[in-house]
């Protein structure tokens, strides 16, 4: 029986969870060395999340992330470099070294940062959504959080607006289980939290966020279904964190042994075992040679991190407005010489007219009808 996918799709889907996983032991050992400074929020077991959607949606969609945010940048196609060099807070970072390991920003591959205040980035994509539907553009936005940041007041009051305008925004929740260190079944009444979707009357499933392939189909499912004007998805992709909450985290609160057994559900050799299954012509040797090229690209990284300059005292007045007129900051142009052809431009807003009725009176009377609050 033929594989229903690709080989190209399994080998850059393999490529790119072993990338954010090297990325990120070295991201962990150069913390320890004291080239990384304040906190550093690791990926390590969480890959199949990132790189299962990024190959389910365009390269031209939105996307968001919490302060766990090298791997989808990564995934996306930033550069490991730049990257690395931001997380030493070096000026060839992506934000000139001022934003860190929590605050990876790259217009270029449509990733609209990640943020250090939990829940911060839910209403936000909710705004990206909407300017997407203003504008008549085609176009999906992608939104990361963690399961404790469910539990944040902003979560409801944008899953309200987002379901009524229905945007078209997938809110991925990376369950991890835990909240720093406190479990989620111990401070949430509805711990499924895709369950909460309901309140709302939007689309909530959950998914083995372990399983990349089955990250991507979900993924790709729901893209389509916010094409078609359906409004938004909650996914709560259940996943696993290997590391502590944080470089600084010891990981106490968890055994040993659960670790162990969550180490058995690691999604890459998972993917591996399965591609060498398919007949597909591919062998060990497809798989090792990926894996030699890409500690290669995390040796460069942090070679280019490591001997990349720190910002001037003089960029703290830097970047903190944008005046008329002026010009985007291209990174990699800044930074690599790279001519970047393909830089997002987007209408001003004030040639367009909203298409649709905010506040629909009919609906909400009909609504009310049905609910019985009147007459």
């Amino acid at each position: 029986m033929a594989s229903a996918y690709s080989k190209d799709l399994l080998l850059t889907m393999y490529r790119k969870m072993y990338l954010l996983r090297r990325f990120e032991e070295r991201a962990g050992q150069q913390y320890t060395l004291g080239k990384i400074a304040g906190f550093c929020h690791l990926y390590i077991g969480q890959e199949a999340v990132a790189v299962g959607c990024n190959e389910a949606i365009r390269p031209d969609d939105y996307m968001l992330s919490a302060y766990r945010d090298h791997g989808q940048p990564l995934a996306r196609g930033s550069d490991a470099g730049m990257i690395m060099a931001e997380l030493f807070g070096r000026g060839t970072g992506y934000s000139k070294g001022k934003g860190g390991s929590m605050h990876i920003f790259d217009i270029e591959h449509h990733f609209y940062g990640g943020y250090g205040i939990v829940g911060g980035q839910i209403p936000l994509a909710a705004g990206m959504a909407f300017a997407a539907r203003y504008r008549n553009e085609d176009r999906v936005t992608v939104c990361f959080f963690g399961d404790a940041a469910a539990n944040q007041g902003a979560f409801h009051e944008t899953f309200n607006m987002a379901q009524k305008w229905k945007l078209p925004v997938i809110y991925i929740c990376e369950n991890n289980r835990y909240g720093m260190g406190t479990a989620i079944a111990r401070t949430s009444a509805v711990p499924e939290i895709h369950k909460r979707a309901s309140a709302y009357g939007m689309r909530g499933e959950a998914v083995d966020g372990m399983d990349v392939l089955k990250m991507y189909e979900a993924v790709k499912d729901a893209a389509e279904y916010c094409r078609a004007g359906k409004g938004p998805v909650l996914m709560e992709a259940n996943t696993y964190r290997f590391r502590g909450h944080s470089m600084a985290d010891p990981a106490t609160y968890r055994s040993k042994q659960e670790v162990e057994d969550e180490r058995r559900n690691d999604p890459i050799p998972k993917l591996r075992e399965y591609a060498l299954k398919q007949k597909l012509g591919l062998s060990d040797a497809d798989f090792e040679a990926i894996e030699e090229e890409e500690k290669r690209t995390v040796d460069a990284a942090v070679k280019f991190a490591d001997e990349s300059p720190e910002p001037s005292v003089d960029e703290l007045w830097r970047d903190t407005i944008v005046e008329p007129g002026e010009e985007d900051v291209r990174p990699r142009e800044r930074v690599l010489g790279v001519k970047v052809t393909h830089w997002p431009k987007y209408p001003s807003g004030q040639e367009l007219k909203v298409t649709w009725d905010l506040e629909p009176r009919a609906e909400a009377e009909a609504a009310d009808k049905k609910a019985g609050l009147s007459r």
